[in-house]
This record gives structure tokens, sequence and C-alpha cells, in this order.
């Protein structure tokens, strides 16, 4: 999971408050039970000393959820009087919870978002195309072709030699546009770094298009032949499937490099201090919010050391424990890693916490 857009999140001093809140109505009291489940947040906010400022900024947006009832779950991070980051969930999240910290509380977040791979839909027929590009950050982008529809579109059955010019010119229409429609699926694709791409619609028009398509993009895509009202199900089922084999992937990558004491460490000693030093290429995190491991923190991404004496000799004046996660995906995320949310069920489950680096030396402890 690219990390970079969580850059702007770490900008302000701290405190943090995080807020995960079901906002969920499914019975005929839901607006009273989710109005006691948020009192219940907030009271825990306040025992944990969230600042007035910040606890009012945040009260003002989940307030406004909770009148237009936009969302079943959401997630806020605030800080300095400000909410810094709200998204919705698209469902309840696993757990309310309510946490008040010098970092905000971002795994439980992370873990629910997922891997998010730039994807490219095309929707597809003898005239042209509707193409919807998505980016990692969630941008979207729709855009419609429009193909040469002057000529005869649709051929003839009988035989005589107009009919025959008829099919001749309905052919060339069709390879015209599958050529016009092939081009802009390429463009789109590349603007938007689509990893997964769809096509869908007429049959032959798909197989027009696929031609015409270049062989780096061809190689990331799809063809799906149910329609297109089916396609969003077929395509949650790749990106679920692509992040399952990252996930492998990496973690395969992880135990041969550490196997040979190479390019990878493992438990939270050595990875905090490859964090350090700016060496970890793909950090690798159970999921398990509720973990106990801490570490202590200074004001920049890479202050982050098993103890505060380690801090003081790196000239940090008041270093400040913080739980191990937050802190280890603010170091990675500042020094352009990625994190892999290694899932409690999964095969991989019992890495805890490591990292592949992106190079390894003699000083570089690997346990």
């Amino acid at each position: 999971m690219d990390l970079s857009f969580l850059k702007p999140l770490y900008r302000r001093p701290g405190p943090y408050a995080t807020v995960y809140a079901d906002l969920t109505r499914t019975a005929e009291d839901a607006a009273k039970a989710t109005g006691l489940r948020w009192r219940a947040l907030r009271a825990d906010l306040e025992a944990q000393r969230a600042p007035a400022e910040t606890l009012h900024a945040i009260e003002e947006v989940v307030a406004e959820e909770l009148a237009e009832r936009r969302s079943e779950g959401l997630v806020l991070f605030a800080a300095d009087g400000e909410v810094v980051h709200a998204e919705r969930l698209p469902g309840p999240p696993r757990a309310d919870l309510a946490h008040v910290g010098p970092l905000p509380h971002v795994l439980p977040y992370l873990a629910e978002r997922g891997e998010r791979f730039p994807y490219l839909v095309a929707v597809v027929d003898r005239r042209g195309a509707g193409i919807d590009c998505v980016a990692a950050d969630g941008t979207r982008r729709h855009l419609e072709v429009h193909g040469d529809d002057d000529e005869p579109i649709r051929k003839t059955r009988t035989g005589d030699l107009g009919q025959a010019r008829i099919q001749r010119a309905a052919e060339m229409t069709w390879k015209s546009n599958a050529k016009k429609v092939g081009r802009a699926v390429d463009r789109a694709a590349r603007d938007c770094h689509a990893e997964v791409i769809v096509i869908a619609g007429d049959v032959r028009a798909r197989t027009a298009v696929l031609e015409e398509i270049s062989e780096g993009v061809r190689e990331h895509t799809v063809e799906w032949d149910r329609g297109a009202d089916s396609v969003a199900e077929e395509l949650d089922r790749i990106l679920e499937l692509k992040a399952a084999e990252r996930i492998f992937a990496v973690a395969g990558r992880f135990d041969r490099e550490l196997a040979h004491a190479e390019r990878a460490v493992a438990g939270l000693p050595a990875t905090v201090e490859a964090a350090r030093r700016g060496q970890v290429e793909s950090l690798l995190l159970d999921d398990d919010p509720a973990s106990p491991a801490r570490v202590w923190i200074g004001p920049d991404p890479v202050h982050i050391a098993a103890t505060p004496e380690e801090l003081h000799r790196l000239g940090v004046a008041d270093p400040v424990e913080e739980r191990a996660d937050a802190a280890l995906v603010r170091a990675v995320a500042a020094t352009d890693g990625e994190l892999i949310v290694v899932p409690a069920d999964g095969p991989n489950a019992a890495i805890g916490v490591g990292a592949v680096l992106r190079y390894s030396d003699p000083s570089t402890s690997h346990r």
C-alpha cells in the first residue's frame, strides 16, 4: 500500500484525536442508538484529555453526518482544532474506537481501506465506449469515445453487390471505431497508471478493441462477457485477488531475504532501527489494532527508537511514547515506503512486524 497520501496528515504537531464511529441505522430506535454510541466515544475522548477545540471540530463533523445520514461508518483524524482527515466507510468499522495520542491511530483504517490499485473499466460497443479510470488516490475520471457513425454500422444478410459494399463499409467503420477506442484506453490507462483493466460490452467490439490496445496495457486486461451491469462485481473480485497476490508476493520475498540475512529484518527492534535509517521498502504489520507494542518518537518522522535514550543521543530533547504501529507507519510514509497489512487469518499471520529493505549493510541487525 502506497502511503504517500498520509503525508499531509502528519503536518500537525499533535496531539491527535482518532475516531472510528459506527453510524449504522438498522432499527426503529436507530437514531437514539447511534447518538448513544457517539456520546460514549466523546466521553472516551474527554477522558483521554482531547483538547476542547479538537473535540469541538470532531463533534461538528459527526453531527453533520448524523443529520444527513450519509454513511454507516466514519473515520476521523483531528489535531490542532481541525479535522485533518475524514472518510466515510462503506460499512461500520470493525469496532467503535476513540484514541488520543501523539500520532493518529491509522492501522484500523489502513486495514479496512486495503490496497487500492488504480483501474480502468471500458464498456464498448461498435460506435465507441464509455471509459472510467480510477487512480490509486480514488480520483475518478470518465470519458466518452464517439466513433464514426456516418457509415452503416449493421451488416446485411443477403448477397447482392450493393449489400456486400455496405457490409465492407460496416466492417471498416467498426475497425476505425475500435482503433479510436483502443488509443483512448491506452492513454487513459497510462494517465491513471491502471494496474487492472476490464473491457466489457459488445462481444465483437471487445475483440476488435483488444486487438488495438498496446501490449503493455493488454497484459493487465481482463475481458468481461457477462454484461456491463455486472462489471462492478467482477472488478471487486479481481482487485481482491490482486491484493492477496501482492501480500503473498511481498511476504514470500521477506521470508527469502530473511533466511539469507540479506534485505529483510524481523521483530520490533530491528524494524524500528531500519525505519529510522530509511531502509524500509515494504513494512509488514500484523492486522492487530489492539497490539500493546510501544516505541519512542520525536518530532521528525524518522525519530523513532526502542528507548528514549536512543533519541536523546540523536538530539531529541523530549521523546514521547507512542503505539509502535502508528510510529512505524509515519516513518515509512515519510521515507516513501509501502505498507503490507498481513491478515490475521492469512498464511503469513505469524510475521508480527518486519520489513523488506531497500539495502542492507554490515551494520544492519536482521532480528
